[in-house]
């Protein structure tokens, strides 16, 4: 049977311009269909945004700190410049890296309107009150995901926020509420109490960031309440509703007592929930749960010609992991190629000043399947670059076996920590061990000589006291030997 494409993509966000683009670099005739906007969830309401507000109100922060320095400035922030700032920068990077004329030219069909299947080859678009029917070879759904709104009992009748609409404010709130402490929550908080608005953060859980390394967290969750942030831990919330003054009011239950929050505004920042309930996959015959399209580690699922890439699948929520399981589904379907998602490698990373990062396996993690290991602290304040930038406030830890320093996971707090949770996903891709790494040279002054600094420490905790008792004996040193008991000793 022929059919008139090879491929067709549905969604243009990470995953699916990641796809499509590797379907016309091997040749084959793309169309990738679009319902709104190519870019995403990372272009219009995640990444870019949430991070042109953080550094806009990083910026803000610092003016503030100049003033230990001698700078003084009075001028108030301007609350709607900044919001104009975020949607320019937004537009900036629409115009730079998604607008459809760049796929267009490089040979991909681009379509607007919404998809839905027909049967398992066949999709049908709809678009400016018309219906246009494609069949293809392969299908790769790429449809991404939405924000999740939990059933609070009173939330549907009162205005609220998620990060799909957080960033089309045009006025600042004086109190805005935040109901979750994951990734979205703490950066959305971080950066409004930064630019003046009091926030207060709802979780049901006891503490903030629960992916992440517990006492690092715990790090991060204290400079946030340095800065002013109110928390309110393993609450559970009984009820939103208006307020007297017709804001909003929640009330929560926490640590088994009553307590009232009102307030401006409110953000619900609960994670995100698969989007696919418009695509008639039961037509198609593809399985799905819940959580989202059930694939398997070459991003197939029950048909061997229809693909899932990203938030759709519910495994991943990441844009860089949207991006590598894209490249996964387009190298099985067109090449034929055994890829799989690389699952043991996939870096964590909330944007907060400073970033919390992740790699590989937690401590706990180590701790349940028995896995004997030794952790290799280095903290900041022996950074030199963190020194000079009045950065100190971080800490790297890495989880490694000791006798050959095998990396089996690492978490970094501090600046840049996403940055640098990049070289110990490339070492632990590539077996590069901690002996390695600290043989390596790093330029000096930088926040990457951190990552060698705490692979010294390797070699640090492997000497022995017999072994340095032995170097004297054969080359008549006449030092003491250190103090290797020292669980803290650093060097």
């Amino acid at each position: 049977m022929k059919y008139e494409y090879d491929l067709v993509v549905i969604g243009g966000g990470a995953a699916g311009l990641t796809a499509a683009g590797m379907g016309a670099n091997f040749g084959a005739k793309t169309l990738m269909v679009e319902a709104n906007k190519l870019g995403g969830d990372c272009t219009w309401t995640g990444c870019v945004p949430s991070k042109t507000l953080l550094h806009a109100a990083g910026m803000a922060h610092t003016a503030k700190k100049a003033e230990k320095f001698g700078q003084r400035t009075e001028t108030p922030i301007d609350f709607s410049t900044v919001m104009e700032h975020v949607r320019n920068k937004r537009e900036e990077v629409y115009q730079e890296a998604d607008d459809p004329d760049i796929y267009r030219d490089m040979g991909i069909n681009v379509k607007f309107g919404r998809a839905r299947f027909l049967d398992p080859h066949t999709v049908a678009i709809e678009h400016d009150r018309a219906i246009e029917d494609v069949t293809s070879r392969y299908i790769i759904i790429a449809t991404g995901s939405k924000a999740m709104v939990p059933p609070i009992p009173g939330l549907d009748e009162v205005p609220y926020y998620t990060n799909d609409t957080i960033f089309e404010l045009e006025e600042q709130p004086e109190q805005l509420g935040i109901v979750g402490a994951g990734p979205i929550g703490m950066e959305m908080a971080q950066a409004f109490q930064r630019l003046g608005t009091q926030v207060t953060v709802f979780d049901m859980l006891p503490r903030i960031l629960s992916n992440d390394d517990a006492e690092l967290a715990g790090m991060l969750q204290d400079r946030l309440q340095r800065e002013g942030i109110a928390f309110r831990l393993s609450a559970s919330i009984k009820q939103v509703s208006e307020s007297d003054s017709g804001g909003v009011q929640l009330t929560a239950e926490v640590d088994g007592e009553e307590q009232v929050w009102p307030g401006n505004a409110l953000l619900v920042a609960t994670g995100r929930a698969a989007n696919y309930q418009h695509l008639d996959i039961d037509k198609a015959g593809v399985n799905y749960t819940k959580k989202g399209i059930t694939v398997d580690d070459r991003c197939r699922t029950n048909h061997r010609h229809i693909y899932a890439a990203g938030d759709v699948t519910g495994r991943y929520q990441f844009t860089h992991m949207s991006e590598h399981m894209a490249k996964v589904a387009a190298t099985n379907a067109l090449l034929k190629m055994p890829m799989k998602i690389d699952s043991k490698h996939v870096p964590w990373s909330t944007y907060t000043d400073p970033e919390l990062a992740h790699v590989g396996a937690s401590e706990e993690q180590l701790k349940e399947d028995g896995i004997s290991y030794k952790v290799y602290r280095f903290p900041y304040d022996k950074i030199d670059r963190a020194l000079t930038d009045d950065a100190t406030d971080g800490l790297i830890k890495v989880f490694a076996k000791q006798w050959n320093g095998k990396i089996l996971g690492a978490t970094i707090y501090g600046k840049q920590a996403g940055d640098l949770i990049s070289e110990y996903a490339l070492a632990m891709r590539n077996g590069v061990t901690l002996r390695n790494i600290a043989d390596t040279i790093h330029p000096y002054p930088t926040y990457g000589l951190g990552v060698r600094r705490a692979a010294d420490q390797w070699y640090v905790k492997n000497q022995s006291e017999w072994q340095i008792k032995l170097i004297k004996k054969l080359f008549g040193y006449r030092g003491t030997v250190p103090d290797l008991s020292d669980e803290n000793r650093i060097i």
